[in-house]
């Protein structure tokens, strides 16, 4: 195996929910923009298996999907698409079974694929399904970096934490991120942050750090209606500046991956 491709790998960062319409799906698109335009070579994995739709809110109909290759009919490389703002984008599939059902076969070809995206992208953003599925647990656990997306909604915070929890469980140093979408202002933000953070230290003894927050803002759902990205239809507007900071912040530490790649990480996984 090639030691130079592995000592610079593409840092992974894995986003989640503890339940759906939080907008997760949306932060990962727009956050995939905002990143490519800082000069990096981002790949977005839409691992939703069950409701896939990061090609709808790019307007995209792609003609393979994570479905045909898990078939064997397209390679992953054949399936990855270029989508607006210059990322590149792997299609999830809606329906697809459980990653427990594949054949040996197809894993071992899932796996060898993976890594060669690894390999070719300096982010790679996992978007998950909601929940703690054992799909989610596996990206999640793999990861370099866990971005959980919340809403102020008490449902939301309640299921943020239990993904928190589930995954801590499984992986004690996982470097986990809370992003606080739709809500009024920073203040409410940091606030939803601080009540969830201080529930973690009481009961896991971990201490999620602050990823920012994403205000509630008109432009977005008009965007999603067109099925065009927020930060390109509305470059300007509060939710696109706040996608901005957030791709910042990250985008600091984009090139200082830790521990092992995801190729390895993914093998317990995949060969259980």
């Amino acid at each position: 195996m090639d030691t130079t491709t592995e000592a610079r790998r593409a840092r992974i960062v894995t986003v989640t929910s503890g339940k759906g319409g939080v907008g997760k799906s949306n932060v990962a698109v727009n956050l995939a923009i905002r990143l490519t335009e800082m000069g990096r070579r981002v790949v977005l994995f839409d691992a939703d298996l069950g409701t896939a739709n990061a090609d709808v809110l790019c307007n995209l109909t792609p003609s393979a999907t994570l479905a045909h290759v898990v078939a064997g009919r397209y390679s992953l490389a054949d399936a990855m698409i270029d989508a607006p703002g210059g990322f590149r984008l792997v299609p999830g599939a809606s329906g697809l079974a459980q990653m427990a059902a594949l054949s040996e076969f197809e894993r071992s070809r899932l796996v060898e694929q993976l890594h060669q995206i690894e390999a070719d992208a300096d982010i790679i953003l996992i978007d998950t399904g909601a929940g703690v599925s054992p799909n989610v647990l596996s990206f999640a656990v793999a990861a370099d970096q866990l971005l959980v997306v919340t809403t102020p909604e008490p449902t939301a915070v309640t299921d943020a934490y239990a993904v928190i929890k589930t995954i801590t469980r499984r992986r004690e140093a996982t470097d986990i991120r809370l992003l606080v979408n739709m809500v009024k202002d920073a203040q409410e933000g940091r606030l939803i942050y601080d009540r969830i953070t201080a529930v973690c230290r009481k009961f896991l003894n971990v201490s999620p750090r602050y990823a920012g927050h994403v205000v509630s803002d008109p432009r977005v759902p008009q965007a999603v209606r067109r099925r065009r990205p927020f930060v390109l239809d509305h470059p300007g507007c509060e939710a696109s500046v706040c996608i901005g900071q957030l791709a910042h912040r990250m985008d600091r530490h984009a090139a200082d991956p830790s521990g092992a790649g995801l190729f390895h990480r993914m093998v317990a996984w995949v060969s259980g």
